[in-house]
């Protein structure tokens, strides 16, 4: 039956609205889902890159270099992960996802030439035999940490916050606590988890300082310490992790993933990735540390221009997680009739907490997560990876730079004024940055 043109749509009461307060009605209870935020927000989409012509001239693709390298940490005589390209993986915890997907992403990083983060829950066996360079998650609720995992790390990242929720711990609902997970994270089985939103021993950055020192101490000061923060007042949180000894600094945009939070926190706290690597730099830079302190970036990069586009604002390295999880085989068409079954749709699926997805990435149940081969999903992840470092690299030779941390803000344009203030570049065939 076809709608009646005449009817006329709200678009404070949109079809979603309406249904989401029928559903809180109904049910007495909020939303929770994963995925990252869902409304349009400025990303690097609204970005260009100026290409080279006459005022510059760019490299002849597969004749003249164009390096794609990138150590980070070292800061404080550590030994830097060195990462053949300048995009990670990052922390999303064995709980979160199955065994095998924490086992396929560690073999797609280390095929192709980069890290992989461990999340909360501790590491697994796999995960570690599998992660040529991996790093060990420091989270607020310590479940599954233990000394000698430090010690096996090749980093440690400190998490203070995420991008889909800063402020808000982690969620991981009791389908998905297995006997296996359970013993990981020293929890009754089949009993809902709510990780705490901020570290149990410190309440500032002085102990946050003495928390690193910590950490020095029990790895020898071997390995590089990260801290992680969600986007919300990156100048400051940047500034504070620097003082406090941080070799790395990753700041988690809005766009960032989740397995679990609340819909309402997802979709109304934090700032956009763009917006926030502008005062990220700015605080290194201001900081003289600019390059000594590394930044990697995360929240919502898909293709090898938003990697290009991070680093050009002034990052030094891309971090993905969903992406890695489509690549994967997440959301896949393939899986059409079984989305249907629960509701959704391929490219709708963000019931990660449910614990039923098809693909066998986001589950504990033992028949789904044996649908996911683990060396067949490393080469695909390791593909993905390949292309986004070589899409950079394309965008690198054809702004003329012969490595592509040699790209700046000097190479971009914005298409819209809310991008060029965020992104802190001129608006599209001026000399404008409003704001500035």
């Amino acid at each position: 039956m076809s709608e009646n043109p005449a009817l006329r749509a709200s678009a404070t009461f949109d079809r979603a609205t309406i249904a989401e307060i029928q559903r809180a009605a109904e049910t007495g209870i909020y939303r929770i889902r994963g995925w990252g935020a869902k409304r349009p927000l400025p990303h690097f989409d609204d970005l260009l890159f100026l290409g080279a012509s006459m005022s510059r001239y760019p490299l002849e693709g597969y004749r003249e270099r164009c390096d794609t390298d990138v150590k980070l940490g070292g800061r404080h005589g550590a030994v830097p992960v060195h990462l053949e390209i300048p995009i990670t993986i990052a922390g999303m915890s064995f709980g979160a996802l199955s065994a095998n997907a924490k086992e396929a992403l560690g073999r797609g990083a280390t095929i192709a030439g980069t890290s992989t983060t461990t999340g909360d829950g501790g590491m697994t066996p796999e995960e570690r035999e599998h992660s040529e360079r991996l790093v060990y998650q420091y989270l607020p609720s310590r479940y599954g940490m233990n000394p000698d995992d430090l010690r096996r790390a090749d980093a440690i990242e400190i998490v203070l916050g995420q991008g889909a929720k800063p402020g808000g711990g982690g969620l991981l609902l009791g389908q998905k606590i297995s006997e296996r997970v359970a013993a990981m994270r020293t929890l009754p089985q089949g009993i809902d988890q709510r990780s705490p939103s901020r570290h149990p021993d410190w309440t500032g950055p002085d102990d946050l300082t003495i928390k690193i020192a910590e950490l020095r101490e029990v790895t020898d000061g071997r390995i590089p310490i990260f801290v992680k923060i969600g986007a919300s007042r990156p100048y400051y949180d940047t500034s504070l992790a620097v003082k406090a000894g941080a070799d790395v600094v990753v700041l988690d945009g809005m766009q960032g993933g989740t397995a679990a939070t609340q819909d309402v926190f997802i979709e109304n706290v934090g700032i956009p990735t763009l917006a926030a690597i502008p005062q990220a730099v700015e605080a290194l830079q201001e900081l003289g540390v600019h390059r000594e302190v590394q930044l990697v970036v995360s929240g919502g990069i898909r293709t090898g221009a938003d990697v290009a586009k991070a680093l050009a604002l002034g990052a030094d390295a891309v971090s993905i997680g969903t992406a890695a999880l489509i690549a994967l085989g997440d959301n896949s068409p393939a899986l059409a009739d079984e989305y249907a079954k629960l509701g959704s749709a391929p490219g709708y699926y963000d019931d990660f907490q449910a614990g039923l997805d098809p693909a066998g990435i986001t589950t504990q149940d033992p028949e789904l997560t044996a649908r996911l081969d683990p060396v067949e999903g490393g080469r695909r992840v390791a593909n993905y990876l390949r292309v986004l470092a070589m899409e950079a690299q394309t965008i690198a030779r054809a702004c003329g730079k012969s490595h592509v941390l040699n790209l700046e803000p000097e190479d971009l344009v914005a298409l819209t004024l809310e991008s060029a203030a965020m992104a802190r570049v001129p608006l599209a065939g001026t000399s404008w940055i409003p704001g500035a």
